[in-house]
């Protein structure tokens, strides 16, 4: 089945195309972040500048025509409201215009699910790390299947707290791939450290990290705030594998594409003797392919909704989306 997938959560606005569960295209274009970070209401329009073209790029880069387009998938949240509604337009017009099938996509079950798919893993842990969240998850059966939340962030995802922390120092681009590449060059400060069971949090690390900026050197902080709350998602990661009887772990989202943290988390399953999965970057960072991939499968179940049902909702949480 040939399906087209939106994804414009946050800054990027991206579209993949899927068939059979093969992604054939994953196209996207980004906003410009520089020091100052997302704007929304900017962030929006220039996903309004962008969509036709990106559309038009996966359709070229899939080497198929709008009208072989058999459904469509789009995000329907967490994430950025004005930016997520850009990408609801985009999949209602394409689903209407076509006459064919519209499903609204979980973001967060997107990255995890193609994270499975691409490391071939069966049923595993999976540390979903992004800009907007930072949970332990599992598929579980009961109400209906779907992710359980074995742990999370009690404020800020880790990829925000990071790309934060990048402002504060003022670098540019501001995002937690800046901050990995000063850390690369530092050496270790002792910062605040908050795990409680599984749950932990980063506002605490953060105002302490940023307390000390211009007092000690930025390769020095941004080693520390990074290995500081990496450290912290390992020991709940490890804690959840250990209390499940899991044998695979998984990391997925915008974070997942740190070198720093797979090292980490592959050390622990080494240790252990489990499996550890990461996709390629370009399914960790926002894409549309993802999205595509989910919409097929659930298209296939037969989850497609009424277009007056296709709404978007911004805190939209995993465990409350059904997993085919």
């Amino acid at each position: 089945m040939l399906v087209m997938g939106v994804e414009s959560s946050a800054h990027t606005f991206g579209v993949g195309i899927a068939d059979n569960g093969r992604v054939l295209a994953n196209e996207k274009m980004m906003y410009d972040v520089g020091s100052r970070g997302m704007i929304p209401s900017k962030v929006a329009e220039t996903h309004v500048k962008n969509a036709g073209t990106v559309i038009r790029m996966a359709l070229e880069k899939a080497r198929v025509k709008i009208t072989e387009i058999e459904g469509v998938g789009y995000t329907k949240g967490p994430g950025i409201g004005a930016c997520l509604q850009v990408g609801q337009l985009a999949a209602k017009t394409i689903s209407n215009g076509l006459g064919i099938g519209i499903v609204p996509v979980n973001h967060a079950v997107a990255h995890v699910e193609i994270t499975k798919h691409e490391a071939k893993l069966r049923d595993p842990i999976a540390l979903y790390v992004s800009g907007g969240n930072s949970q332990i998850l599992k598929l579980a059966g009961n109400p209906f299947r779907h992710y359980q939340i074995l742990g999370e962030t009690f404020d800020v995802g880790v990829g925000n707290m990071l790309d934060a922390f990048a402002r504060e120092i003022k670098l540019t681009p501001a995002w937690g791939s800046t901050v990995a590449k000063l850390a690369a060059k530092g050496s270790y400060i002792e910062m605040p450290y908050t795990v409680k069971g599984m749950d932990f949090a980063f506002t605490g690390l953060l105002t302490y990290a940023s307390s000390l900026a211009g007092k000690e050197n930025d390769e020095d902080l941004c080693y520390s705030i990074q290995e500081t709350s990496f450290a912290m998602l390992c020991e709940a990661t490890e804690r959840a594998l250990l209390l499940t009887n899991r044998d695979e772990l998984e990391v997925c989202g915008g974070v997942a594409q740190s070198v720093r943290l797979q090292e980490m988390l592959r050390s622990i399953c080494k240790e252990h003797g489990m499996r550890f999965g990461v996709a390629k970057n370009e399914y960790n960072a926002d894409n549309g392919g993802m999205i595509a991939y989910v919409a097929e499968r659930m298209l296939e179940h037969g989850h497609s909704e009424p277009l007056a049902r296709c709404g978007i909702q911004q805190r939209y949480r995993i465990d409350k989306a059904i997993v085919v």
